[in-house]
């Protein structure tokens, strides 16, 4: 056997066969044992594609029960005050009125966990609201006019505070504190003076100063993203019902049903066993919906009048009040030799996380110089608090603002040596045994494979017109594993339930559908996977990080690998032989050696069909923290066009390459691909939050917030890799996150290279190119 290397280092030889030997130690066994497929790797349609274009798909706000009352929040119009007194009195008297909330009717069940006190607090603020929509009080009302009324009722007695909204403003030592006990985590000593800097994380080896005194060249920028949102289409919505007797049902929109479930029954004190909560059908994610926001409101709203209570938010609550992206500073430095050699690598990052402790620079320090095998490299990151909403994440969280500011200095640099920048960064791509700059050390991994397929793929070729410019850059994401629960069923006729507890956000009941498929050796129409709620599976960990199809695969091929083990068993029984002599192909017990030659194969219908007879229902499950989930990287290309006298900027052509490990369904993985692209552009491009002096979110809605639309975006041309992930029994990595990750710097990259002109600023939207321009003109 061969030795296949995990991402640590180490090694772990495959089983051989495992389907057809079903020991327990095979069953649970992760590693990469499959590269030949007969049904992954194909396009079948989508299950949930008809009901979806037909409209009868369920979403979050399509779900009633009867009798239900209509939820509706107030929310603070100032940027940051102190709340003085609520008075909710005449919103209660009024005729139709069944509950009204405030913070009080959410104690505090934290028992000290100060992460679970600050969602808490965002669901409800409790004596000061910190941004503009913060949630105040909240009613629920016989009908929608009602409880609009209600909350006009409703007098909250405020004291305006000082306010900071920019991430450079608020770690100055005399910007106005959002949070006056907050004192910064790791620095030495402990600060005695409380700011907004919340931790101080660092990343990296070996001596970077030295290594700048060896640089040729050095270059050194800093650079600005602002604020963006998901853009999701379906805002967040809900049905609650809490019972007299204590129990909670959930129907929800939802990234992930079992932490909510979890989340929320911690929130208003109740058993997890007592609440039950649903997934609907997602409109749209992108890890916007990782997060609770009004959930526990509707919970409690409902558990005070005894009703069911739905709520859905405006698209304006949606972006003054739901997580968006971090708005950043950062600064890199990087140096090298002539010969192109990069010596020294330094970046420091700031980036806003709203009133609330994050981890969203920590995740823009380990992932900024991921890409490349460096000696001397650190990362620093400070997580800063500012009066805006609380920070969620998007899509390889923080990864595209790193990459932004790291890979337009990559461009630079390899331009002051006289490189082309595909072979500048050619020479300098991590791979396998390469110390990552955030810790570990890379297995088999796909950057250096994606630069190399970037070099020679046609769009590198292509004439430009007037006025365009050709730009690349690479991006990095993790990806993860995490706790996973899932079952099948076999039922009398052999057709196969998949049940999984991993929202499908992109697709992935058909990949995963595919796996199970695959393992068993039935065909994909054969294979029903539906997403159970929580009183129905073990916890599953939300879909975020790229785990889907990663984690519940695994899950789902260790699960078939168990009803093999079943089937065997129950063949046996029916040829009453051991089962040590039976094997599992195709779809078919068998059994093995000459003596059993006039045993003809019996399938799965029909072992199905005895069931009765032999034990009952033939069934599998399996319960598994996936690890070992492959790190992620793509190489991007980008031809844009700018016109001098507007700025205004148009994307003609654009290429994804990236490794998928394993494309189960390439159709998905191509449509993940295109989609983080799209996204990536507008953040390029357009989008931002824009606030005023007073702290208010300007441009709440997709009138002034623009995301891109067909007429924005080209035709986006992919290329699919695959270098096996080693820790996955099909070598899947997970794909939904990298390509968001390089379209702010290869946008920004064909810029510079077009006109001349290094953009530090997105989104880069025309009075931001022009200013540049005339800058430029001026120099």
């Amino acid at each position: 056997m061969t030795a296949v290397p995990y991402a640590d280092g180490n090694t772990a030889h495959p089983f051989e066969d495992a389907p057809n030997h079903v020991s327990p130690t095979v069953i649970h066994n992760p590693v990469l044992t499959k590269t030949d497929f007969k049904r992954v790797g194909t396009r079948p349609l989508r299950p949930d594609g008809l009901d979806k274009v037909t409209g009868r798909a369920r979403y979050g706000a399509d779900f009633n029960l009867p009798g239900q009352l209509i939820g509706l929040v107030l929310r603070s119009p100032h940027a940051h005050a102190k709340i003085k007194k609520i008075d909710t009195s005449k919103a209660e008297k009024l005729a139709g009125v069944k509950a009204v909330i405030t913070a009080a009717d959410l104690p505090d069940h934290t028992g000290g966990d100060q992460s679970m006190y600050d969602i808490l607090e965002n669901c409800m603020a409790r004596g000061v609201a910190k941004y503009d929509g913060h949630a105040v009080a909240a009613v629920a009302a016989v009908d929608a006019p009602t409880a609009r009324a209600a909350l006009k009722l409703i007098k909250v007695e405020y004291e305006a505070l000082p306010h900071v909204t920019d991430v450079d403003e608020a770690v100055k030592p005399n910007a106005p504190l959002v949070n006056p006990k907050m004192f910064t985590e790791g620095v030495e000593p402990k600060p005695k003076k409380a700011s907004n800097i919340a931790k101080r994380t660092e990343f990296g080896h070996g001596d970077v100063d030295a290594g700048f005194k060896d640089a040729d060249i050095i270059v050194t920028r800093s650079f600005r993203t602002e604020q963006t949102h998901q853009g999701y289409i379906e805002p967040h919505a809900c049905v609650a019902s809490v019972s007299p007797d204590g129990t909670g049902e959930l129907w929800v929109c939802t990234q992930g049903h079992f932490v909510y479930r979890n989340h929320c029954a911690m929130l208003l004190g109740m058993d997890v066993s007592k609440l039950r909560v649903t997934s609907s059908e997602i409109g749209g994610g992108f890890g916007g919906k990782t997060h609770v926001w009004t959930e526990p409101v509707a919970l409690a709203l409902s558990r005070k009048a005894n009703r069911p209570v739905k709520v859905t938010m405006t698209r304006d609550e949606v972006f003054r009040a739901s997580g968006p992206t971090s708005a950043t500073s950062i600064d890199v430095k990087i140096g090298a030799k002539k010969d192109g050699t990069i010596v020294a690598a330094d970046a420091t990052l700031r980036f806003s996380g709203g009133p609330y402790y994050g981890m969203w620079a920590e995740l823009g320090a380990m992932t900024a110089f991921a890409c490349y095998d460096l000696k001397n490299v650190r990362t620093v990151g400070y997580e800063v608090l500012v009066n805006r909403p609380k920070t969620a994440a998007y899509r390889a969280p923080s990864a595209p603002m790193a990459a932004f500011a790291v890979e337009s200095v990559m461009d630079e640099l390899a331009h002051k040596i006289g490189m082309n920048e595909v072979d500048f960064r050619i020479k300098n791509a991590a791979k396998q045994g390469t110390r990552a700059s955030y810790g570990p050390v890379y297995g088999p991994i796909g950057i250096g494979a994606t630069l190399e397929a970037a070099k020679k793929h046609p769009h590198m070729k292509a004439p430009l017109g007037k006025n365009q410019g050709r730009g690349m850059a690479c991006g990095f994401w993790f990806n993860f594993g995490g706790q996973t629960c899932t079952d099948i069923n076999v039922g009398p006729d052999g057709s196969v339930t998949l049940t999984v507890g991993t929202v499908d956000v992109g697709g992935s009941r058909a990949s995963l559908a595919l796996c199970v498929a695959e393992e068993l050796g039935v065909p994909y129409e054969q294979v029903k996977c539906i997403v159970a709620d929580t009183g129905t599976l073990g916890h599953n960990d939300m879909t975020d990080g790229s785990r889907g199809t990663f984690s519940s695969s695994m899950a789902g091929i260790f699960a078939a690998r168990n009803t093999i083990t079943v089937l065997r068993e129950r063949a046996a029984k029916m040829w009453e032989i051991s089962v040590e002599d039976v094997t599992w192909e195709d779809g078919h017990a068998k059994a093995v050696g000459s003596k059993y030659g006039n045993l003809a194969p019996l399938s799965i219908k029909e072992i199905a069909a005895a069931a009765v007879n032999t034990g009952g229902p033939v069934a599998g499950h399996s319960e598994i923290v996936a690890d070992g989930a492959g790190v992620s990287f793509a190489t991007h290309i980008a031809d844009v066009e700018v016109d001098p006298e507007t700025g205004r900027s148009k994307i003609v052509r654009y290429t994804v390459i990236q490794d998928a490990g394993k494309a189960v369904h390439p159709t998905y993985v191509e449509g993940q691909y295109q989609g983080g692209a799209a996204q990536g552009i507008g953040w390029a491009l357009n989008e931002e939050y824009i606030y005023g002096k007073d702290g208010r979110l300007q441009n709440p809605g997709f009138l002034d917030y623009r995301i891109p639309v067909c007429s924005d975006l080209p035709m986006i041309d992919t290329q699919i890799l695959e270098i096996p992930n080693p820790n996955h029994p099909y070598g899947v990595r997970g794909v939904g996150e990298t390509s968001i990750v390089p379209p702010l710097a290869a946008i920004a990259n064909a810029m510079s290279n077009a006109f001349g002109v290094r953009m530090t600023h997105v989104p880069m939207s025309p009075p931001r190119v022009l200013k540049a321009l005339e800058a430029h003109k001026k120099a």
